[in-house]
């Protein structure tokens, strides 16, 4: 592939993407940086509760982990009573546990083989 062509496609790609954006970013108390709800052109919708799988991090705390084939989520886990984060030692750090790719994923992940 020659140098042009390689620049040209970033360019293209990085002006594509520039147009995700639908407003600036202005900081402040009552700024949006994300929202519940999957506004992109091939997957939306809002994410099925209970799908995601769950992963340990170095403190023992769960997070969960879903991807819809386009792109990630994540996020920690809370006890809904206490309002705490969700921690314990009954995995390893570094466990995922479940499936985190949805059933409808478009564009399926590929984890390397293990050594």
């Amino acid at each position: 592939m020659s140098k042009f062509t390689a620049i040209s496609g970033a360019l293209a790609l990085g002006l594509s993407l520039s147009a995700c954006a639908v407003t600036p970013y202005v900081p402040g108390p009552n700024a949006v940086i994300a929202t519940d709800n999957d506004t992109g052109l091939f997957d939306r919708g809002s994410l099925i509760e209970g799908q995601a799988a769950i992963a340990y991090d170095p403190d023992g705390c769960q997070g969960w982990l879903i991807d819809d084939g386009i792109e990630g989520y994540s996020g920690r886990r809370f006890d809904p009573v206490s309002g705490l984060p969700v921690c314990n030692s009954l995995y390893p750090p570094g466990t995922v546990i479940g499936n985190p790719q949805t059933a409808s994923a478009g564009l399926r992940d590929w984890a390397p083989r293990p050594k």
